[in-house]
């Protein structure tokens, strides 16, 4: 087993000034070298097609805690392969573009995206805990697109200008990467919009770095004046361990409704069995299966996709197979659509 996360050895704090939370230094001591990855996983890195310019182009970062739970010795592990920049990132595709969702068309104020009636959609941050390959938004504007800049001012003016929104949706980049205080200061502008009835939070954080969810969170969390669904993104039974499994406890205790959405990856979870142990081991831990995405055809991703005959015949054997509430609906975001198309 490779070691969890080490301490770091940081400058003391100045006298007076408070510690950084330990979340934030697991973060700042996340592995971003590929070698070092494959070095504690004791892989080659020739072997396995490493692609430097892919690395160049969209940067290595996984908390050693992520890594802990894959398997030393495997290349083909399904947590290495989400992060590991490949030489086929490079491979130009017909049919794979920078903005594969629509984002840029969808815009309707400063990092706030409106698609689908009644919602709207803020881009918190760019910042993510780990940087998953397949990303639709690898190639996405983030220092002109940010909805935390100015103190939030332009996003909630937008939010506020429009009646017919009643949730807000908390996306990125990870918006449980930006501390707690600053996230308090968007909820706390944002309870001045009066037809305000739910928030989302899309995050990947209490997975891959299950030290965010902590006691000011969860009391953040729960001092919030609508009903919240956190939205999580696991794509492995893998990902699951007991650190996430009591961060989902925390969640669950300070209110939030917990949901999975995962994306459909070849050679990472595309077989019934993989499906199958990624919603039992979901629920275990107290999430709901969501959503089962088709890949968004974003460029640097093709080696993920899976077809959609294949995606159709894996999503009606897994309904074959589980109760109905395990198994996650098969969807496909196309731009222009008024929700997810399902396939």
């Amino acid at each position: 087993m490779i070691p969890a996360a080490h301490p770091l050895s940081h400058p003391a704090p100045a006298q007076g000034a408070a510690a950084p939370p330990r979340w934030q230094a697991l973060w700042r001591d996340a592995v971003r070298d590929p070698g070092e990855l494959l070095g504690l996983l004791r892989l080659d890195p020739r072997a396995l097609g490493v692609s430097a310019q892919a690395a160049a182009q969209f940067p290595l970062r996984v908390p050693r805690g992520f890594v802990a739970r894959m398997r030393p010795g495997d290349p083909a592990d399904p947590l290495l392969r989400q992060v590991l920049p490949l030489d086929e990132e490079m491979r130009p595709m017909p049919g794979f573009d920078l903005d594969a969702v629509g984002d840029g068309a969808a815009k309707a104020g400063h990092g706030v995206i409106r698609k689908y009636r009644g919602r709207a959609l803020l881009i918190a941050t760019g910042s993510c805990a780990v940087n998953c390959r397949y990303c639709f938004r690898r190639h996405f504007p983030y220092a002109e697109e940010t909805a935390a800049a100015a103190g939030w001012r332009e996003a909630v003016a937008a939010i506020a200008a429009d009646p017919d929104i009643d949730e807000v949706i908390l996306s990125g980049g990870d918006p449980w990467s930006l501390a707690t205080p600053k996230l308090a200061e968007l909820t706390d502008t944002l309870q001045a919009v009066p037809h305000l009835k739910r928030l989302r939070v899309h995050t990947r954080l209490p997975i891959v770095l299950p030290e965010r969810v902590d006691a000011t969170l969860t009391a953040w969390l729960a001092a919030l004046p609508w009903p919240v669904a956190v939205v999580l993104h696991a794509n492995h039974a893998n990902e699951f361990d007991a650190s996430v499994d009591a961060a989902m406890r925390r969640l669950r205790d300070a209110g939030a409704t917990l949901l999975n959405q995962a994306v459909l990856l070849r050679g990472v979870n595309d077989s019934v069995e993989a499906l199958a142990a990624l919603s039992e081991r979901s629920h275990q831990a107290g999430v709901l299966p969501y959503y089962l995405h088709q890949l968004d055809r974003v460029q640097g991703a093709a080696h993920f996709e899976v077809a959609d005959e294949d995606a159709r015949a894996l999503h009606r054997a897994l309904a074959a197979r589980l109760s109905g509430y395990l198994v996650p609906k098969l969807v496909r975001e196309v731009a222009g659509d008024p929700g997810k198309r399902p396939l």
